[in-house]
């Protein structure tokens, strides 16, 4: 018998398993089944959530200055934790079964600790505050739960199958099992023996030698010196095909995530809702073809790539309605709202050495990992997950990445692209090792901004789950430093086609999307073939097309840009339909005069100012 079974066995003895009569949808994922009306949760997959746990417990509990608070209220379990929390250094208050009755246990800081009642003594607060909070029976507990959040404390939890999801979500690390007293028992046993053991390994060390991981990592960066300044960037092209087995592909696409973040707003574009929901092609909005290309891997290979959709409070309502047309689709959607707890800050703070920085929405990329969605995602079997930039419209799988990804045990991956065109990727595949400096990337994309660079930063990432695990527990890895390629063991980047990177930031990027340049299939932007430049033409369109609702009004149908260079428009232009565009145009109208372009014409290196140049 293996020691996976007898652990196993173990937790059967102690009906783990056995759950309630109702399993809530966010349950499911954990339970096997229904056995005589009630639900049957999966010992695997509580095995795996008491593992994290437990890693992150004892994690935690190598800083000497950490400390733990235990919520407990049923008084069966009372005894066995007080065994545990006396064994231990740890916050145990008083008669902690009360304190979960007083409101503001944690943030009113200024109150008395104690006072005595009438039959009992209660206990509102610790003297300082946990590092992380222990609930060991979840019922009846909204405020514990509501002021760690607002805290910022993690939580670990035995949650249930009648768990709510307005509090299964704020659980950090949930355990899914039956609170039984056997059970209790065991991870109260497993907790002191975690604890001890990093508490006689911290000993054996002896006094002065205890360093932290995210302190090895910084030791190690210095000693590399500017070598970890360094990134070496892989031309798409040189990537290995997907394999033609079916049954190997799927298997590598159930390990994927897709996140997006859906904070970009267009008001700059006079919309008022999110960009994901502004048509930019044919009706489809950028929300519609993420869905639609996740769709089309779910049905072509019979996978289930999750889509995860990250809302601040001002765009969340918008998106959930959007939603409901995907209802029919062979797609799993899940859409979180941002609590007030999000940080907003970007990775790197100003003045910082490290150039090549990630959007925000990486950091609320963390913010939902650090919230318990990771281990259910660690538990389900995913590995990677795609990061998608908000303001990407293109940014969508490729199963070509993510193969290359696993081939090499990729930790961190950045799509970038080149600042030009030819010279630089000729360059890049003739090098030895195409190692780039942090120096050469900027994740500003405008055409003023590129200059001195040699990438762009597409703000897209490819992450490995288990890595931002381990680097999450170990606290080296924090909101503000994502982009220190260091921490990682096993970093790149890769030189995507402009195909890959469209963003949507202005009218003028609006009217690219839905030239005769681009069409898409099965959710993904395709270049038209008859363009012979490899890059696309530079569109600058004046404030008078600002707006997307004048955009639309000035055009009866989009020009053909196919061999257009460029492109100036200023001043009151109307476009009339079926127009073609070549080579170099610019048109100028003077202040108070209206220029309509006829439909039909054919401009080509040409400079309009007013009717008679046409």
């Amino acid at each position: 018998m293996t020691i996976h079974s007898v652990v196993i066995q173990k937790l059967l003895t102690t009906n783990a398993h056995i759950g309630r009569q109702v399993a809530t949808h966010h349950f499911k994922q954990f339970t096997y089944g229904f056995r005589n009306r009630q639900s049957i949760i999966d010992s695997d997959k509580t095995l795996i959530c008491l593992r994290n746990a437990l890693n992150f417990l004892s994690c935690l509990s190598r800083d000497p200055s950490s400390s733990f608070l235990f919520i407990n209220t049923n008084p069966l379990f009372q005894p066995i934790i007080d065994e545990m929390t006396s064994r231990v250094t740890s916050l145990s208050p008083e008669r902690a079964s009360s304190l979960w009755k007083m409101r503001g246990f944690l943030t009113n800081s200024c109150s008395p600790k104690k006072f005595r009642s009438r039959h009992k003594k209660l206990v509102f607060a610790p003297t300082k505050m946990p590092d992380c909070v222990v609930i060991f029976d979840t019922e009846r507990k909204s405020s514990v739960f509501l002021e760690a959040e607002r805290l910022g404390i993690p939580i670990v939890a035995l949650v249930d199958s009648s768990m709510p999801w307005e509090y299964y979500k704020k659980v950090t690390y949930p355990i899914p099992a039956n609170d039984s007293v056997q059970f209790v028992y065991l991870i109260c046993n497993m907790i002191t023996k975690c604890l001890m053991l990093e508490k006689k390994k911290d000993g054996a060390k002896g006094p002065g030698k205890k360093a932290t991981i995210k302190d090895q990592v910084e030791s190690t960066s210095e000693s590399e010196g500017s070598a970890s300044d360094e990134v070496l960037v892989v031309p798409y092209e040189n990537l290995a095909p997907m394999s033609c087995d079916v049954a190997e592909s799927k298997q590598l696409l159930d390990k994927l995530v897709v996140v997006k973040y859906n904070g970009a707003l267009g008001k700059n574009m006079g919309f008022g809702g999110p960009k994901s929901l502004i048509e930019v092609k044919n009706g489809s909005t950028p929300l519609d073809l993420i869905v639609n290309q996740i769709q089309s891997l779910n049905s072509k290979y019979g996978c289930n790539i999750p889509l995860l959709l990250m809302n601040p409070k001002n765009t969340h309502n918008d998106i959930v309605k959007a939603l409901e047309k995907y209802s029919t689709l062979d797609v799993d959607i899940h859409p979180f709202e941002q609590g007030e707890h999000t940080q907003h800050e970007s990775f790197v703070s100003e003045g910082c050495e490290d150039k090549w920085q990630s959007s925000k929405h990486g950091a609320h990329f963390l913010s939902l990992m650090n919230s318990g969605t990771l281990d259910v995602l660690l538990a389900q079997g995913k590995e990677y997950a795609l990061v998608v930039n908000p303001d990407n419209v293109a940014g969508v799988v490729d199963p070509k990445i993510l193969n290359h990804l696993a081939q090499n045990s990729i930790e961190y991956c950045s799509e970038v692209t080149p600042t030009t065109s030819n010279g630089l990727i000729n360059f890049m595949a003739s090098s030895l090792q195409g190692m780039f400096k942090l120096e050469d990337f900027t994740s500003d994309h405008s055409e003023k901004s590129v200059k001195g660079f040699k990438f762009i930063d597409t703000r897209s990432l490819w992450l490995n789950l288990k890595a931002i695990k381990r680097l999450v527990d170990t606290s080296a890895l924090n909101l503000d430093n994502l982009s220190t390629l260091k921490l990682f063991e096993n970093s790149i980047g890769i030189s995507i086609p402009q195909s890959r990177f469209l963003p949507l930031n202005c009218t003028s990027d609006l009217f690219l999307l839905q030239s005769d340049l681009y069409s898409f299939t099965e959710g993904m932007f395709v270049r038209n073939d008859a363009r012979v430049s490899p890059s696309d033409p530079s569109i600058a369109l004046g404030p008078e097309f600002e707006k997307i609702s004048d955009f639309k009004r000035r055009f009866e149908t989009i020009p053909s840009i196919v061999k257009l260079d460029s492109l100036e428009v200023n001043g009151d232009v109307w476009f009339g339909a079926d127009i073609v565009l070549k080579g170099k145009v610019v048109i100028d109208a003077s202040p108070g005069l209206t220029l309509r372009i006829p439909g039909g014409v054919v401009l080509e290196d040409e400079e309009i100012n007013d009717p008679t140049d046409i």
